[in-house]
């Protein structure tokens, strides 16, 4: 039928304590918020990026979909952490059309699996490729399995499950799209969840590193609830807005998992340094929901003696104050990078 309308897409980042939901409308290269929402998950419906409650998922989706109603028919998800495997390779040099052809033989050495029990897609990342007659190629990894399990979880859900990403690119697209740094200055996006943090460092749209730790924004409700005996819920607020009948024993307990946490974007950043000769990160962008936590940026700009800030990944998304409450939005808008990224992506994206 002439003028059919392409169906609608809505990005959803299920996290191992909530899922986030996003919808962008696109309009020459400039995006309009349509949906935003988000609903927290029982505890254990994930664990260690594992499944484990695909009932209470679908649910959640579902009511997360119904409340905003939404009648999006197709989704775009992100994964992360073991259940992703990045790798950097050098090969001679060849047509994206060839690579595609060879991609799973060269593939083969660097992923510890079957390479018929893995999906695999790759990006080249080197442009003049004439000097060295070799190219760099960002290899990205998942198991079959894994993506059925997602794709099955959509589709109970009521949703075509349509592009798979990866969390440290769909923060990557939406800081992009936001902030469009220069092309010579390299950035760390560090995206700190509730039990894993995704680091990526990138330079002119290429990332050149990437490791997701196991640890996230629970570390600090788990010690503050250890320390003062609070409820998860009560824990949490005090983590966000440092408040607590007992201020200084709250900003003695945040402030030794800031260092924690400082210490372990530390190695990583160090690590990346070390193998980056001239190309030193130059500012930390913070997202996610332990983003928002009393003090961090703070610890960490001291530790690293770098720019900490916070990442809006709805600086430069119009939407209207009728339908959006701008408090709400600013209040939980580092939670949302990563869907707000994967809102941005079409089926047919590289």
């Amino acid at each position: 039928m002439l003028f059919m309308r392409s169906k609608e897409i809505v990005g959803i980042d299920i996290g191992s304590s909530s899922v986030k939901l996003v919808q962008l409308s696109e309009q020459k290269g400039s995006y309009q918020l349509r949906n935003v929402g988000i609903l927290p998950l029982p505890s254990e419906a994930i664990v260690d990026n594992s499944l484990m409650d695909t009932t209470s998922i679908v649910e959640t989706i579902r009511d997360l979909m119904k409340s905003l109603g939404s009648r999006a028919q197709e989704a775009v998800c992100s994964i992360s952490g073991n259940s992703v495997i990045i790798r950097k390779i050098s090969l001679p040099a060849m047509t994206p059309e060839e690579l595609e052809d060879q991609i799973a033989w060269e593939a083969e050495q660097y992923i510890p699996f079957d390479i018929n029990d893995v999906n695999l897609d790759f990006e080249i990342l080197d442009t003049d490729l004439s000097a060295s007659g070799k190219m760099t190629v960002l290899l990205v990894a998942s198991k079959k399995e894994i993506i059925n399990e997602y794709v099955s979880v959509f589709n109970e859900a009521g949703l075509k499950l349509v592009v798979v990403d990866v969390d440290s690119f769909a923060v990557q697209n939406i800081f992009e799209m936001n902030y469009s740094p220069p092309e010579n200055e390299v950035i760390a996006l560090v995206n700190i969840g509730a039990s894993i943090m995704n680091m990526n460092v990138v330079k002119g749209g290429v990332s050149l590193f990437t490791r997701d730790v196991q640890m996230g924004g629970n570390l600090y409700t788990e010690e503050i609830q250890r320390q003062f005996s609070f409820s998860s819920k009560d824990a949490e607020k005090c983590k966000v807005t440092g408040e607590c009948p007992d201020k200084e024993k709250l900003k003695d307990t945040i402030n030794r998992v800031n260092d924690t946490l400082s210490l372990e974007i530390n190695r990583s950043l160090d690590f990346y340094n070390s193998t980056a000769e001239d190309l030193k990160i130059g500012k930390i962008f913070l997202s996610g929901g332990g983003a928002k936590t009393a003090m961090l940026s703070e610890s960490l700009s001291q530790r690293l003696g770098l720019p900490v800030e916070l990442l809006n990944p709805l600086q430069k998304i119009s939407f209207s104050e009728k339908e959006f409450d701008p408090e709400y939005l600013q209040e939980i808008a580092p939670l949302i990078a990563v869907a707000a990224g994967l809102a941005m992506r079409r089926l047919g994206d590289k």
